[in-house]
């Protein structure tokens, strides 16, 4: 259901100072300790750095596989760590979740919603500061309001030995080098308030990764420093950012900004000219092979409910399989990544740990499959991606030639879900429907994405599977793209769309103060009626719906409504606004409990 909209909450302004009201009067400079809404600060900025970043950092992408995704893998990693934290709060309206709670929400984000190699390991860096900020068990756990200082350097601590722990064959000159620097520099810093000790982690950091080249091959003969490295620098960064209130921009450890360009094939970055000797008179010493030459042909990753002693032989087993394998999680939540041959058996294995799901197969490059890969088809002229809610709905969109995206209430899909739809729908133009009014930024940044890929992508912001459906209505392939978008956008824009929830708790809404249970009913979005009954609420809704006026009722009914209130509704807009006609369709499981459109 969609929750009546909390308070909203003062912006964040990059260059001012962050101070919350226990912490002082006045807006004076104060130490600044580690909260809840410091964390959520934290992943919003985290999750904005990246996104700038991640065409950056997929260019430099050349280790452990040149497959130039490690940037996207990041961003999409911290969104989903974000998102759950955004959850956390919503799900503790009108009070803020703690400290723990939210950290343990950002881990666990993190490691449902991890890709690629670079994206679980930062899973698990987060995973490990949650083990000393929110415990239970960890070192330095606690319920309490904010860290300070000290736990925040045991955090960063837990995060770099954590990973090390994960990865099956830890390769210096990565991500985990700079990891294990910024918790070195976090330890001198020890002594000192939240602020400094990150700044100290985000130096360290910086520094460690202007070294990558000299310290891995395969970087040096490119030119570039380690591309996971290079996003947790970016990650620090946002946390100095969070405490601090300033705003953070990335440059070498010489002082000069970092870019990225080109040369013998590479991309490559180039930085002040005083950061060091050339990279050919750094890799004296090394003799790590180059990726991908020879290497396995596919990605797998997986999430998998198992217990530790079953992980524990999973290990083994693909260990033998592959390489590049990072196992990270826990208490009975594992996700599983590994670079194989034989796709199949590094299933098979974790169908013998546990459970496995949400599989993912990767074959290096020629994008997604989760079957053998098959020749290039020919791309379709236009194509339509929907977001759905209700297996009955998605049918529907389905039926109507559109590629569509499952949601289940509480659990929005991420950008990066989005663009693999937009990948399948193998189209030169794409119209996207979001069809929620809360998925408008995530929408937005998979349309990004997919026109850096080339394809042409119109967002129409449809805010409910109604208005999309009405889009829909009027699509016609054979005419222009601006021409067909402009009617879809027209036909979405000229439908109201209502839905029916059941209230979770009692709030403030725009209609009043409602109970847990109530039966609301929400127009365009705001609670415009709250009742007791489901078929009186929602008459009441149509009611108001429809004094403005309307040609077409639809109605798209839960699995928990019963035909006979269709029927009911049905017989009533009949009977009292004449030439109105009423549609009603099955939403399935996961649908809302009613939704409802008036064009």
């Amino acid at each position: 259901m969609h929750s009546p909209a909390p308070a909203p909450e003062p912006p964040f302004t990059p260059g001012l100072r962050c101070v919350h009201p226990e912490h002082g009067q006045g807006g004076e400079q104060v130490p600044q300790n580690l909260d809840a809404v410091a964390v959520r600060a934290w992943c919003r900025l985290a999750l904005e750095a990246l996104g700038g970043a991640r065409e950056e950092i997929d260019a430099i992408n050349v280790y452990p596989v040149a497959d130039g995704d490690t940037g996207t893998n990041l961003y999409l990693t911290m969104e989903s760590a974000s998102q759950a934290v955004d959850a956390a709060f919503t799900g503790h309206e009108p009070a803020a979740p703690s400290l723990a709670q939210t950290v343990r929400a950002m881990a666990h984000g993190a490691l449902i919603g991890a890709r690629g190699n670079s994206g679980t390991i930062l899973s698990q860096l987060l995973r490990g500061m949650a083990q000393v900020l929110g415990g239970p068990d960890g070192e330095g756990a606690r319920e309490a309001d904010h860290a300070d200082g000290r736990t925040l350097e045991l955090a960063l601590r837990r995060a770099a030995e954590s990973a090390y722990e994960a990865v099956a064959h830890p390769v210096e000159g990565t991500v985990l080098t700079v990891a294990t620097a910024a918790a070195q520099a976090a330890s001198a810093e020890g002594a000192g308030d939240c602020e400094a000790v990150a700044r100290a982690s985000y130096e360290g950091a910086r520094a460690a990764l202007a070294l990558t080249p000299g310290q891995l091959a395969v970087l040096g003969r490119a030119g570039v420093v380690d591309a996971g490295g290079r996003g947790l620098v970016a990650v620090l960064g946002a946390l100095v950012a969070a405490l601090s209130g300033e705003k953070v921009s990335f440059t070498s450890a010489g002082g000069g900004h970092a870019r990225v360009g080109t040369g013998n094939g590479h991309a490559r970055v180039v930085a002040g000219a005083d950061e060091g000797p050339p990279a050919a008179d750094r890799v004296a010493g090394c003799d790590d092979l180059p990726a991908g030459e020879g290497g396995p042909a596919f990605e797998v990753i997986y999430l998998l409910e198992a217990d530790d002693a079953a992980v524990a032989r999973l290990r083994t087993r693909l260990d033998r399989l592959g390489d590049s394998l990072v196992v990270v999680g826990g208490d009975g939540l594992w996700n599983v990544h590994v670079h194989v041959d034989d796709a199949g058996a590094a299933v098979e294995a974790g169908v013998e740990a546990g459970r496995p799901h949400r599989i993912r197969i990767t074959h290096f490059g020629l994008g997604d499959a989760h079957t053998t890969p098959r020749p290039p088809r020919e791309r379709a002229q236009r194509a339509i991606v929907a977001v759905v809610p209700g297996e009955g709905l998605a049918g529907l969109y389905a039926e109507a030639g559109a590629t569509t995206v499952p949601t289940r209430v509480g659990e929005p899909p991420a950008s990066g879900e989005l663009v693999d739809a937009v990948r399948r729908a193998h189209a030169r133009e794409v119209v996207l429907l979001p069809n929620d009014a809360e998925l408008r930024h995530t929408a937005a940044a998979a349309a990004q994405q997919a026109r850096a890929e080339g394809v042409r992508v119109a967002l129409i912001p449809t805010r409910s599977a109604v208005q999309g459906l009405a889009a829909l209505a009027v699509h016609e392939p054979d005419r222009g793209f601006d021409e067909d978008v402009v009617a879809m956008t027209s036909a979405a824009g000229a439908t109201r769309y209502g839905e029916l929830a059941v209230a979770e708790r009692q709030s403030w809404t725009m209609a009043g103060i409602c109970q847990a249970g109530d039966v609301l009913g929400l127009i365009d979005g705001d609670v415009a009626v709250i009742g007791a009954e489901v078929a009186r609420t929602a008459t009441s809704v149509l009611d108001r719906m429809l004094s403005a006026g309307g040609e077409m009722v639809t109605l798209v009914l839960g699995d928990s409504v019963p035909d006979t209130v269709a029927e009911r509704l049905e017989k009533h807009v009949r009977e009292t606004y004449l030439a109105v006609d009423t549609v009603v369709y099955r939403g399935g499981r996961q649908a809302a409990l009613m939704l409802i459109g008036v064009e």
